[in-house]
């Protein structure tokens, strides 16, 4: 019976290893979503093994009462489900700048700045092309200092980048 768990065990973890795919060594592109308003953000994916890699995101997001930078750092593993599609996970931070722009019912303004600090996670799909596109839809929950970023917030985005 013991044999029999370890040559199960053994045949599990080669199913795993053989539907690894590589990833694309580096990837460039737009990240369209919100949370706090709506904006974009210029994403960079590096590759750091056959299934991790580290994503960089510089972004903006604005609203009638807010315009808001921030700069995410994120660390993710990549699982291959089926053929070009992919599932991921990752952890990370950053930090941003946000001006604040409110106007009072007497009609003046209480402009306001503050720069924050934020933790993110991160999951998601994607579907990598016969051609140099990847495609991802993910979900990223971010927590924070400040007001901007003080409460728990999710960001859903739509992602295109060109790999090479």
């Amino acid at each position: 019976m013991k044999k029999l768990l370890i040559a199960a065990c053994f045949m599990v973890a080669f199913g795993f290893q053989s539907q690894a795919q590589s990833i694309a060594e580096h990837a460039i592109g737009l990240r369209f979503g919100g949370n706090n308003g709506y904006g974009a953000e210029i994403s960079y994916q590096n590759a750091l093994g056959d299934n991790n890699r580290l994503e960089i995101d510089l972004g903006w997001r604005n609203d009638d009462n807010f315009d808001a930078f921030k700069l995410t750092g994120l660390y993710q593993w990549v699982w291959n489900i089926e053929g070009g599609f992919n599932w991921f996970a990752g952890v990370g931070g950053g930090l941003g700048s946000v001006s604040y722009d409110d106007r009072y019912n007497n009609g003046d303004f209480d402009d306001d700045n503050e720069v924050f600090l934020f933790g993110a996670g991160n999951i998601g799909i994607e579907y990598n092309f016969d051609f140099p596109l990847l495609v991802a839809l993910d979900f990223r929950p971010e927590i924070g200092s400040g007001n901007y970023n003080s409460d728990l917030d999710f960001d859903i985005a739509l992602a295109l980048r060109y790999q090479f």
